[in-house]
């Protein structure tokens, strides 16, 4: 098993920043006494495959250079790979074996890093950046749950969240239309979003539950973590390594409610709203009968889904 980082960059993140800024921050690593070996992506989807290819070659260590996005493409080249090959080894329970739990570290030089924000310490002013490097310094990692997403295509992972409703719909509206505006264009994307409010149904039925729930609701979201869009608190009882899936739903509120109710999604006490549900639970069944429009750790699909399930500490994060 390969003890050497293997560091997956996408130059392009960050508006091309990434590309600038990752020398240094590599050449810092490798002066701590991190060993490293580097690659670089050039297309969407190349991270899911470098990571496959590696895993299967014996490294168990790598590094996301860039955002959520580069971060999600590596967690989906990992698994199910290294989950099967976990699976069969706790089932054989073969004493002495290697531990295959593969790790992964972050340097964050994209424009979305939320997964993070669940492990700064935001009093020391430690963030981002420094945050990530001194995690990749001090050689401190923690196990890290990772959630399954079963869909009618296939099966997708992730660590942050899944969301659909009003939070996918505005991703889906900037990726589709306002991508190249930047900040702009996230907030044209909310501006119409909110002038033409869709709350409807999305069927689903929690761990425990004899019926499918098919309110009509604002969002439902699906976490593992606390943050999305690198400060909105949406799930604020997420934990990472609770084996759990933290279910948030926001029920059919009101243009002027929401407005103003929106500062709330930022500290996390939308979910002490009268309309507003958690849970926390182990598998959520869907009953849709047509794809949807999905958010997942930052990146836009439309999918229709199935069933969520959690794999349980199945990762390690250096943060």
């Amino acid at each position: 098993m390969n003890d050497t980082f293997l560091a997956i960059i996408n130059p392009a993140a960050g508006g091309g920043r990434c590309g600038e800024r990752v020398g240094a921050a590599l050449d810092r690593l490798r002066a701590a006494g991190i060993a490293l070996d580097t690659t670089e992506t050039r297309v969407a989807g190349d991270a899911t495959r470098i990571a496959r290819e590696a895993y299967a070659r014996g490294y168990r260590k790598f590094l996301a250079v860039g955002g959520d996005g580069t971060s999600y493409e590596i967690v989906n080249g990992l698994f199910p790979e290294s989950s099967s090959q976990l699976s069969g080894l706790r089932s054989q329970e073969v004493p002495g074996a290697e531990d295959p739990i593969p790790t992964l570290g972050f340097l964050p030089l994209g424009t979305g890093n939320s997964f993070l924000r669940d492990f700064e310490d935001l009093a020391s002013g430690k963030s981002g950046l420094e945050h990530a490097m001194q995690a990749l310094e001090a050689r401190r990692s923690r196990p890290c749950d990772v959630l399954r997403l079963t869909h009618k295509e296939g099966t997708i992972y992730y660590t942050n969240l899944l969301s659909v409703g009003f939070a996918a719909d505005v991703a889906t509206l900037r990726h589709r239309r306002f991508q190249g505006l930047g900040q702009a264009g996230y907030l044209l994307s909310i501006f119409l979003c909110l002038a033409r409010l869709d709350r409807r149904p999305f069927p689903v039925r929690l761990e425990g539950q004899r019926e499918f729930d098919s309110r009509r609701c604002l969002f439902l979201t699906f976490n593992n973590s606390k943050f999305t869009g690198g400060t909105m608190m949406i799930a604020p009882d997420a934990v990472t390594d609770d084996g759990l899936i933290e279910y948030v739903r926001w029920g059919p509120i009101g243009r002027l409610g929401l407005i103003r109710n929106l500062a709330t999604l930022y500290d996390g006490t939308h979910t002490r709203h009268p309309l507003a549900e958690r849970q926390a639970v182990r598998r959520v069944e869907f009953q849709l009968n047509a794809p949807v429009d999905v958010m997942v750790d930052g990146e836009v699909l439309t999918l229709e889904c199935q069933a969520i399930d959690v794999l349980p500490a199945a990762l390690r994060v250096v943060v």
